[in-house]
């Protein structure tokens, strides 16, 4: 089972909120499935109604499991082009959604089948 960092999970609704009313987008960085970290990629551009990585930009890391990203539309299901990127990005995907709260957010596999994601201090 995969698990997150509640300062983590706080950090992501933080700048999602600072990135209202564009999208935020960023990668997941974790150790033995414990989601800790997130990464920004230089030259992400954010808007209303995508987020677009520079994947040229991604390092080659593999403690890089997944990314996340916000809806500003208030609903955390994935977008046909979020399916997509699921599949060539990772085993974890985060979606979090307008209000940006510790509750307005799923989480996915690779094959954009929601999953648990357990939230640990």
């Amino acid at each position: 089972m995969w698990k997150i960092r509640r300062n983590t999970l706080k950090l992501i609704m933080e700048s999602s909120k600072s990135s209202y009313p564009n999208e935020f987008g960023a990668f997941l960085r974790a150790k033995h499935k414990i989601i800790y970290e997130i990464i920004l990629l230089p030259g992400t551009i954010s808007g209303a109604r995508s987020v677009l990585y520079n994947l040229l930009m991604k390092p080659i890391d593999f403690t890089i499991v997944g990314s996340v990203h916000s809806h500003p539309s208030g609903y955390p299901i994935p977008s046909q082009a979020d399916i997509d990127m699921f599949s060539k990005t990772g085993d974890v995907h985060i979606i979090v959604a307008y209000p940006f709260t510790m509750d307005s957010w799923k989480a996915y596999n690779r094959d954009a089948e929601e999953i648990e994601l357990k939230i640990i201090d």
